[in-house]
């Protein structure tokens, strides 16, 4: 039994997370940006779909990308160099957040449905709003064609989620940032 979280009420300790379902650590009826903040400064994360409670994760082992450590494959850096050649092509941090965050709830063609929820929305935008989640976009003749959202704090960046309407644009948004993090040494 995993415990149900009221508003105020603090998360349980990640080592009790569930074995199985791998992480699985807590209920609530709401997400909001304060609640955010203090799971992701512990190692937890929401999960959940539409007409379900809100799930917080801290699965073990968690996924990691030091970036000092990703290769590029030299396709990939040859296709961002030459979209980022173009004159019509550009990245951009938080141009369009909340459009960012809807293009990525997008239901994939093996999907039915999506784990980006309006509440998801509404409580990242709210963090974006106080500086803590930023989107970086990929654009070509003035429309998002690709990007990636996620959380920063100190110097983590969680990544939550990314899109594509154009081949490799989410990954050349990623490359972006990436490149953005090691030339101001946020790693």
């Amino acid at each position: 039994m995993i415990p149900w979280l009221e508003p105020g009420t603090p998360f349980p300790p990640v080592d009790q997370a569930l074995d199985s379902p791998n992480g699985l650590l807590a209920a609530s009826a709401a997400i909001t940006a304060p609640r955010l903040i203090d799971a992701y400064r512990r190692g937890i994360f929401p999960w959940y779909a539409e007409g379900e409670p809100v799930l917080w994760w801290s699965p073990d082992p968690r996924m990691v990308l030091f970036t000092d450590e990703l290769r590029i494959s030299r396709s990939l850096r040859r296709r961002a160099r030459a979209i980022m050649e173009e004159s019509t092509s550009e990245v951009r941090l938080d141009r369009d957040f909340i459009g960012t965050m809807r293009a990525c709830a997008q239901p994939r063609s093996d999907q039915h449905g999506t784990w980006i929820t309006d509440d998801m929305i509404e409580a990242y935008a709210d963090l974006n709003r106080r500086g803590l989640a930023h989107s970086v976009e990929l654009w070509s003749l003035g429309t998002c064609v690709g990007g990636l959202y996620g959380v920063a704090l100190g110097r983590m960046f969680f990544g939550e989620s990314m899109f594509s309407k154009q081949t490799d644009a989410s990954k050349i948004a990623l490359v972006a940032l990436l490149v953005c993090c090691e030339m101001s040494k946020c790693r």
